[in-house]
């Protein structure tokens, strides 16, 4: 299978990105990145590489390596622009996140949307995870004029992980983990057509799902469309993501 992975040229998050390609890869699929102009390698937010706070907050040493492996492939060293995706080529398509200011570009772009509109009326397995969920919120579909999401369960990054990641490092990282002024679970809801078709998850702060642990994560699946709240998710979401498609 091709599954599409768009980008933003910098500061997407390290293990929403490394986790699925990894896993993906060894299942034998092909992950094809995209960013907005192509050709330049992206590059991943560098706090999270090296610790948001005195050495702590970031990637987890697996997903770390992942990236590292990552940057070395072909794919990712040379990306396509988003303007020369052709949605109906690929087989799935993954949509990750992130939250420091680069990720705007990727978040707000109609040129991403309009691609992702055209894949999701494929019906083929879209996932998204944390702050690439508010791509579809965002993405509107042109026959109901509404969010392509609006009439699915979904889940995202909640409000009280942005909002206590926030509290806790403001001090030295000001609006670090406040990528816009509306809470992330805030805009994602309003483009459902019932608030109770967003689901929380458990309360879950500190531990984060493995390669053999899947207890502390969550996802939600709706038909072909698999939603996650944040990196501790990306195992799990990545290993149905990969049942999705096949």
């Amino acid at each position: 299978m091709r599954v599409l992975l768009p980008l933003p040229d910098r500061d997407f998050d390290v293990t929403e990105v490394a986790v699925p390609w990894r896993l993906l890869r060894d299942a034998g699929h092909d992950v094809v990145f995209a960013t907005e102009h192509g050709g330049l390698p992206p590059q991943a937010d560098p706090l999270l590489l090296s610790g948001v706070l005195f050495g702590q907050l970031g990637a987890e040493p697996e997903p770390k390596e992942f990236y590292r492996e990552l940057t070395g492939e072909g794919a990712f060293r040379d990306p396509l622009a988003w303007e020369a995706i052709e949605p109906e080529g690929y087989d799935g398509l993954l949509l990750p996140g992130g939250h420091a200011p680069g990720m705007r570009q990727y978040l707000g772009s109609p040129v991403l949307q309009t691609k992702v509109a055209r894949f999701w009326a494929t019906g083929r397995p879209v996932g998204a995870i944390c702050h690439g969920v508010l791509v579809l919120a965002r993405t509107i579909d042109a026959e109901t004029g509404r969010s392509v999401i609006a009439d699915r369960r979904t889940t995202c990054l909640p409000k009280y992980m942005e909002r206590s990641a926030y509290y806790l490092t403001a001090w030295r990282r000001g609006r670090y983990y406040r990528t816009y002024p509306a809470y992330v679970q805030d805009e994602v809801t309003a483009a459902l057509d019932d608030p109770a078709q967003f689901e929380r998850g458990p309360i879950e702060l500190r531990r984060r799902g493995t390669a053999t642990d899947d207890t502390p994560a969550f996802v939600v699946q709706d038909g072909r469309y698999l939603s996650a709240r944040w990196p501790g998710d990306a195992y799990l979401f990545a290993r149905r993501f990969t049942a999705l498609l096949e």
